[in-house]
């Protein structure tokens, strides 16, 4: 076993634990809105996997909270998916980015987040994903494992307060505390 299994497994393990009770509630209140009851709540997606095998990944169909991500989290558990690797693609999108691509993808575990998914809002250019996925394969270690689930846990946490503030409080901008008269030019 690995260092990266291990991580995967303790940490997996134990992030499952304490989100559990909002899955099953998440889980729960999707089933009774949905038409297919817990079926409908799910969704299913064939995925590439470690070595090109496919596997069904499962999810709530929700982005609340990042529960859907969340909810992947057996899947880490089973060694199907990693806490940090390169997205885990559909076979479609595999056979889009051809044999050489994708014997790199399929040496890792494909990952809940990565280092493409913490740089996504950074502008880049539409293949700058493939190649930041690309780097992580050749560079992955411990230490850019916890890096990036570091700043995955940072950027959630900032969405989710953001999220919180209280309708009809006023914020402050950046404008708001300047004297009358404050010129950018002086």
């Amino acid at each position: 076993m690995t260092a990266k299994r291990t991580l995967d497994l303790l940490l997996g393990s134990a992030l499952l634990i304490l989100v559990a009770p909002a899955l099953a509630a998440a889980a729960a209140t999707l089933a009774l809105g949905s038409p297919g009851g817990l079926d409908g709540a799910l969704r299913r997606e064939t995925r590439i996997g470690l070595g090109g095998r496919p596997f069904e990944l499962r999810s709530l169909r929700t982005r609340r909270l990042r529960l859907d991500l969340l909810s992947r989290l057996p899947h880490v558990v089973r060694g199907q998916l990693s806490l940090v690797g390169p997205a885990p693609l559909s076979p479609k999108e595999a056979a889009l980015l051809g044999p050489a691509a994708g014997r790199w993808r399929e040496s890792l575990r494909p990952g809940l987040t990565g280092l493409a998914q913490v740089r996504s809002r950074s502008g880049m250019p539409w293949d700058e994903p493939a190649l930041l996925d690309a780097h992580y394969t050749e560079h992955h270690g411990t230490g850019l494992d916890l890096a990036i689930l570091t700043q995955s846990a940072h950027i959630a946490l900032r969405a989710a307060l953001s999220g919180l503030r209280l309708p009809g409080k006023a914020h402050l901008s950046d404008t708001d505390h300047r004297l009358p008269g404050y010129s950018v030019a002086e």
